[in-house]
């Protein structure tokens, strides 16, 4: 039988933006919502602010990513270019360079001149772009990807306190949304740290403690802006 191992590493561009996207959605939306219910507002106006904060957080989550991820892929590209000018210009020269980099991993310079020569008649760009830039096809840079995912998932995670706005009565609205939003953290902490290979109950406990605070510093803020209008 084929042995076939699956890395978690693999699964690191789009994990990374979708955790991201969700926690996102959650804290800034519910803190927003709770933060604006704070302040005495009616069930239409939080509604508003709720709606408006997710669409305009989800389009802000997608730009930001693809311009973020596009600059590293760019930065990829570059560095892959000057890889291949220099195979072109200086064969023996990125041959040594390669040699090198085998015998510092442990093996002996013979054989890592066998390996190097090997691997580049193969396909030289190839090698020297995982073992001397430290770029493979499963971590590359993906911009489009990063953006739809960190858009998708901020959209769930914040209509999970519009959604209540709709559902909850006003005066109980802001103690409901913080505790479900809170209870949803945890449960995505948990995911997330165990798909990447993590306890579940540090991931739990590092997005349930930030999301509290910016949920408590909202409210507060909220309260009293509510308080000095009135």
């Amino acid at each position: 039988m084929r042995h076939r191992e699956v890395h978690r590493g693999e699964r690191i561009g789009w994990l990374r933006a979708a955790v991201l996207g969700a926690n996102d959605g959650i804290v800034s939306t519910a803190s927003l919502v709770v933060g604006v219910a704070a302040a005495a507002a009616t069930r239409h106006e939080i509604l508003v602010a709720g709606v408006a904060g997710l669409v305009a957080g989800a389009l802000s989550m997608a730009a930001g990513e693809y311009v973020s991820v596009s600059s590293q892929a760019d930065t990829e590209q570059a560095d892959l270019a000057l890889e291949r000018r220099e195979l072109a210009a200086q064969p023996e020269a990125e041959e040594d360079e390669l040699t090198a980099i085998y015998v510092r991993r442990g093996l002996d310079r013979d054989l890592a001149r066998t390996v190097a020569r090997q691997l580049m008649a193969k396909d030289a760009l190839a090698a020297h772009a995982r073992d001397e830039l430290g770029l493979t096809e499963e971590l590359a840079a993906r911009p489009l990807q990063a953006a739809l995912a960190s858009a998708a998932t901020f959209s769930i995670g914040a209509g999970l306190p519009v959604l209540t706005i709709l559902l909850v009565p006003v005066a109980r609205l802001a103690a409901v949304v913080s505790i479900v939003s809170l209870l949803c953290l945890v449960a995505l902490g948990a995911i997330a740290a165990r798909a990447g290979g993590a306890r579940a109950i540090v991931g739990s406990a590092r997005v349930a403690f930030w999301g509290a605070l910016a949920m408590a510093v909202t409210a507060g803020i909220g309260r009293l802006f509510g308080t000095t209008v009135g």
